[in-house]
């Protein structure tokens, strides 16, 4: 599975510095109130909405941030009405990248990515253009620190899931879509705590980056990752250790 959730990590090395920038919040409220709208505000029923409250609370939002978004998404509180949609196209180093969307103003937004696709060497395709290169899966990411990788693995293969891997200092464990929440399930019961639980969009094959083109691309998914619009990225870039330990240095 080497390569397949490489921003993801990366991204969570940098999430306290995503929190200074007073984006988090912003995200996981948008995430909140859509996953309320289309599913309901109970979260014991709603997958979607039981995942996005429990991100929001290991992120410190209040309480009362969280019930806010909720009740927007359920009309019981006046709130922004927005659309989710996905954008495909290649970054830098012919990387290709898939943009998940939730605004409140589609000009903008699409006006936004284009832009920041084009800055920094890339061009944005028509739908389908990169999609195909991706399956959905369930992923569940537990921090290798501490973790008993066996006792993860046992109880992943046994609750159906279908793979279970490292990527950097993560432990990864894919599953069907359908699967994630009998697999999270099954962890839960283990005690097994694990950092965060999503549908995702992973690579079937990976763009191995060198120390020239890997600056390029991280540079690029950081712009985006930081629009005020965008929610969530998936890529198919593999950066080998030797190259992240320079870019560290």
């Amino acid at each position: 599975m080497s390569g397949h959730n490489k921003w993801s990590s990366i991204k969570h090395k940098k999430g306290a510095v995503d929190a200074k920038r007073g984006k988090l919040f912003s995200k996981l409220i948008k995430e909140i109130t859509v996953a309320a709208r289309m599913g309901g505000g109970d979260a014991d029923s709603n997958p979607r909405l039981r995942t996005a409250v429990l991100t929001a609370r290991a992120a410190n939002m209040p309480k009362d941030n969280i019930e806010r978004a909720v009740k927007k998404g359920t009309g019981e509180i006046e709130g922004a009405a927005y659309e989710e949609f996905q954008y495909e196209g290649y970054g830098p180093a012919g990387t290709a990248v898939l943009v998940e969307v939730l605004t409140d103003n589609r000009n903008r937004a699409a006006a936004e990515v284009r832009y920041h696709f084009s800055k920094y060497g890339g061009n944005l395709g028509q739908s389908g253009s990169v999609a195909w290169m991706f399956s959905q899966k369930g992923l569940i990411v537990f921090d290798q620190e501490g973790a008993d990788e066996d006792r993860i693995m046992e109880v992943a293969l046994e609750a159906g899931a279908e793979d279970v891997g490292t990527e950097g200092e993560e432990i990864d464990v894919l599953t069907a879509p359908a699967d994630i929440e009998k697999v999270k399930e099954a962890f839960d019961k283990a005690g097994l705590a694990f950092r965060s639980a999503e549908v995702s969009m992973i690579p079937q094959t990976t763009v191995e980056l060198d120390a020239q083109a890997a600056p390029k691309v991280l540079r690029f998914m950081d712009a985006l990752e930081d629009l005020e619009d965008v929610q969530r990225i998936w890529s198919n870039f593999d950066i080998p250790d030797d190259v992240m330990a320079t870019l560290a240095e």
